[in-house]
């Protein structure tokens, strides 16, 4: 196993990974009351995570179209967004850290140090207003201790657990779910089985052959920990989802490891005027 030096560590450390990250959190739940205070009042916070300014800003006009309140964190290499709807939230989740890259990740794990419940989504998913609102309206129902989320098992891995895992490509997890995973040893972040709770699951004793990846351990959860939660069909949103997995001719500009910058794949690949076009958001954006 090659050796990472330590920006790599501190690059995976940002994008949520415990075992990167190790065991003391301390931190973060220091810098969680901060983000509690920023949310004080706020009934239906969705997260929105800058990567590029316009794209930012037609996702926080989204949100509030079905009346909820973005909260914008930020890629430190991109910064806080240009421009914001009236009624968004941008919270710096890095300044306690300092971190060369954020990831939304790194917040939601730990969603319930902070909100009731939170929405989420990637930076690079427009959703066609009328599904958004249906799903805005699951999201507000759901009870306290479930999550929505999207469910990614492909073909190939249909039988195979550990290798499945939910995917936060839209979603929306509640205060007390997000407690059960932290307190079981389970959540967002990579490498769930090096989480500072690990020991709740040593019992089994095949923890390492999950898959690393972020929502592994949401899935977990689920499985053995009887976590609730409303499982999102990922074909409903693949029309909006700007990324590498739907399209063809798709090409990097940016290294696909921890050093990956998606303001420079996004922006390299996507014209925002005719992805709003395709998803019928034109309205949002105004003329050229």
């Amino acid at each position: 196993m090659a050796i990472l030096d330590k920006s790599s560590i501190e690059y995976q450390r940002g994008m949520g990974n415990w075992k990167a990250w190790g065991d003391d959190v301390a931190p973060i739940f220091v810098a969680a009351e901060e983000w509690r205070r920023n949310l004080s009042g706020v009934r239906l916070p969705w997260l929105c995570w800058n990567v590029q300014d316009d794209w930012c800003f037609l996702q926080q006009q989204l949100v509030e179209s079905v009346g909820w309140t973005p909260v914008v964190g930020f890629d430190p290499r991109v910064g806080p967004p240009a421009k914001t709807t009236k009624n968004a939230l941008v919270i710096d989740f890095n300044r306690h850290f300092g971190l060369p890259v954020l990831y939304p990740h790194f917040p939601l794990e730990f969603a319930f140090l902070f909100s009731e419940r939170l929405a989420f989504w990637h930076s690079d998913l427009l959703v066609r207003l009328d599904k958004l609102e249906q799903v805005a309206r699951v999201f507000e129902d759901l009870p306290q201790g479930s999550m929505a989320a999207v469910s990614s098992i492909g073909l190939r891995n249909m039988f195979d657990f550990t290798k499945q895992r939910y995917w936060e490509l839209i979603g929306c997890t509640t205060r007390d779910a997000s407690r059960s995973q932290y307190d079981n040893g389970c959540g967002w972040w990579l490498n769930f089985y090096d989480h500072v709770n690990r020991a709740i699951n040593a019992s089994d004793k095949d923890l390492r052959r999950y898959y690393w990846d972020h929502g592994t351990g949401a899935l977990y959860w689920s499985r053995r920990h009887g976590g609730k939660v409303k499982k999102l069909r990922e074909a409903e949103f693949s029309a909006g989802h700007f990324s590498q997995i739907k399209f063809n001719g798709y090409k990097r500009v940016s290294p696909n490891n921890e050093f990956r910058e998606l303001s420079q794949d996004l922006t390299a690949n996507f014209q925002l005027r005719r992805c709003a076009a395709k998803m019928g958001l034109l309205d949002l954006i105004g003329p050229e």
